[in-house]
Order: C-alpha cells, then structure tokens, then sequence
C-alpha cells in the first residue's frame, strides 16, 4: 500500500487556492451536525478539499430509503451507524483527520464540545430537527461561528449563510410560538424564497409535512455540497462575496436557473408572507378531497 502524504494528495487543489491558504484548510475545523442526505456528501466534499479537522454528530443508523441519495448508504452498510461508516469514508480520503465524534447526535447537553474551536458550522440535520438546529444555530450566533445551510430542494440547492453581521436564524425564520407543521412551511420558504422547484412536482401526494414526508433527489444532494464546501472554503480564508442572511441563493438544475434573493425583515417581508401564503395554499389543494 502506498503510503499517504498531504501535500501530494491536495496538491491539484492549488491554482485555485494558494499553498498557503491550503495549509490553512488543513489546520481548519469545519462542524457537521446530521450525516444524512446532505451531511455525509458535505464530510466527504470538505474532506477532498482538504479541511483537516471535522467535529461529526450522527446517532442514526443506514436505512434502504436512504439509498437514493445518501453517501455511505449502500448493502454492506444496512443497519451500520452513518457516523462509523462516513468516517470510514472520510479517513480513505485523508487518514490524518482529526476527526471528533458524536454518536448520540446533536444535543444541547454536547453542544459546547461539538463546537469547540469550530471555524465553520455546515448544517446537515434533517428538514425536521427544529429542536435541534434551533440549539445549535442558537450556540453558534452565542460564539460568533458562521453557519453554512445548503438545502436539497426540488433537484438544486438553495443557500443561505448565518453570521456576525448577518440577520439571525430566528429573526429570519420566525419560528418563535410556531407549531411544528407551521416551522416547516416557514423554513421552506425561508430556505427558498424564489421557490423554483414548485414548477415541476410529478406528484404532491408524495408532499406531507405534516408526516414528516417528501421526496429528495441525489442530484441535490450533490449540488448542495458543492456550494456548501465554495461557501465554507471563502469562510475559512476570508475570501471576499459571502453574503449573509438576508441574503440567500437557490440554483435548481432542472429549470436551469439561478436567483439571489434579498428578504429584509426575514419572515416578515412582504414577499416572504406572499410565498407563505402561496406555498399554504398548494398544501391545502393536495389534501381536499
């Protein structure tokens, strides 16, 4: 076997970053809460791109539905912890990671150790864990640690990033005294304002948020991790053109368009509620009768 070493195995990545920014991504630690549909792409991703420092939290374990679009999801991994099997992963790429584990997932009593000296927080954790994405988008405004949000939505990716200087995670979504299935609706308008992926729904029986239901697409999945790792690189370097929440991005590959979107006031732009309400209404047509 041959034997590895850093500089060779990154070294194709230089042109686009400097040798000195590389060494920078080497000694960067890069947070990713979930290993799922987009968190175990965004491990792998960042890890070629030669972040060398990962703080990792999964407790759930490799399912048939996952295979569509999770990495890792395959039938030697059925039933086998996402957490072993991504490090696994990871570690084939760069077997000197510093990698810091956390089978029991994201919680507010690991929060301080999963964050500490943090440089990046991406967002991997289910559309569902408001609980604890609220925690820990709460933990990382409290420490100043920027936050990477990609979502899989339709088959593209729509970007938001969260920061000092930037409008906060609840002042944007709104969640405050929001019932689970009204969080929903408001992160997905919030995620997506442009909503592009409307258009092309084959099928809105397969829309349930109420159920905790819809479908994904590995070519999101995939997408999103490409913005997701261009975002963190610009974080970690200092680089110049992150835009923070209000701002927000969405590319959908089907259509073949791109809107950088601008919500002042979050949730409570006109805009915003319009989508809300539009998007209230397409949900309400698929359950009459």
């Amino acid at each position: 076997m041959r034997s590895f070493d850093y500089a060779t195995a990154f070294s194709r990545n230089i042109g686009w970053v400097t040798e000195a920014e590389q060494a920078r991504l080497r000694q960067a630690r890069v947070a990713i809460g979930g290993l799922g549909g987009v968190g175990g792409v965004h491990l792998l991703t960042l890890a070629r791109q030669g972040i060398g420092k990962f703080s990792i939290a999964d407790f759930d374990t490799f399912d048939l539905a996952n295979f569509n679009r999770q990495a890792g999801a395959a039938l030697r991994t059925l039933d086998c912890p996402k957490l072993d099997v991504l490090s696994e992963m990871a570690r084939d790429i760069n077997p000197e990671l510093d990698l810091r584990a956390f089978p029991e997932g994201v919680q507010a009593t690991n929060l301080d150790a999963f964050l500490a000296d943090v440089d990046v927080y991406v967002d991997g954790l289910d559309f569902f864990a408001f609980d604890a994405r609220r925690a820990t988008f709460a933990a990382c405004e409290k420490r100043g640690i920027p936050v990477v949000t990609a979502a899989p939505l339709g088959m593209g990716t729509a970007l938001l990033v969260f920061g000092p200087g930037g409008m906060p995670f609840e002042d944007y979504f709104g969640f405050a005294g929001c019932d689970e299935l009204e969080m929903a609706i408001r992160f997905l308008v919030g995620l997506s304002p442009a909503m592009l992926q409307r258009g092309y729904v084959a099928d809105m029986s397969r829309i349930d948020l109420a159920s905790r239901k819809g479908p994904s697409s590995i070519a999101a999945c995939q997408l999103c991790a490409g913005v997701a790792a261009v975002e963190t690189l610009k974080l970690i370097l200092g680089r110049p053109g992150v835009r923070l929440a209000p701002w927000g991005s969405q590319f959908d590959a089907y259509r073949m368009r791109y809107v950088r979107t601008w919500r002042p006031a979050g949730h409570r732009n006109p805009l915003q509620q319009l989508m809300h309400y539009l998007v209230k209404r397409q949900l309400d047509k698929r359950e009459r009768p």
